[in-house]
């Protein structure tokens, strides 16, 4: 196995799930994710069983022109079990713009990942993270947004 290589799928599957996760692809997003994947949000605070409980759950809070979202992760952990299964510690930093209550959520956090390999490729089998800590502030009355992508 050559580790540089498969660490480069999993960094790739990892930019995936969030790029989708912020640009609303939930085709996509489920894409990323094993059919059993098990997820907890905010240190368990959102937990889900399978594919499509997360999916549902994102698409239903996180769609669509009023909130949009920022997910960044990097500084990686990567470790394997074989050839079939590996385990990642994330950074992240992530903004959640709520149009419709005027608010900003801020934060960062570690997420804890596990993914299988299946059929030539690695899928997120559980996922979650535990927050860093965790900021809330009203948008001002002059806040603007110049740009949205869903309007």
């Amino acid at each position: 196995m050559n580790e540089l290589l498969e660490m480069e799928h999993i960094k790739q599957l990892k930019a995936r799930y969030v790029r989708a996760l912020d640009t609303n692809d939930w085709d996509t997003f489920g894409n990323t994710l094993r059919d059993h994947c098990v997820a907890e949000y905010s240190g368990g605070k959102y937990s889900f069983d399978g594919r499509d409980a997360i999916v549902k759950f994102m698409s239903e809070n996180l769609s669509g022109s009023k909130m949009l979202t920022m997910h960044q992760v990097h500084s990686p952990e990567i470790e394997f079990f074989g050839e079939l299964k590996a385990k990642a510690l994330w950074y992240l930093e992530d903004t959640v713009i709520n149009l419709e209550h005027n608010t900003r959520i801020y934060g960062a956090g570690i997420y804890h990942d596990e993914y299988e390999k299946v059929n030539g490729h690695w899928l997120i089998s559980r996922t979650g993270y535990q927050r860093t800590f965790e900021c809330a502030e009203p948008l001002g009355k002059d806040h603007k947004v110049l740009q949205n992508m869903f309007a």
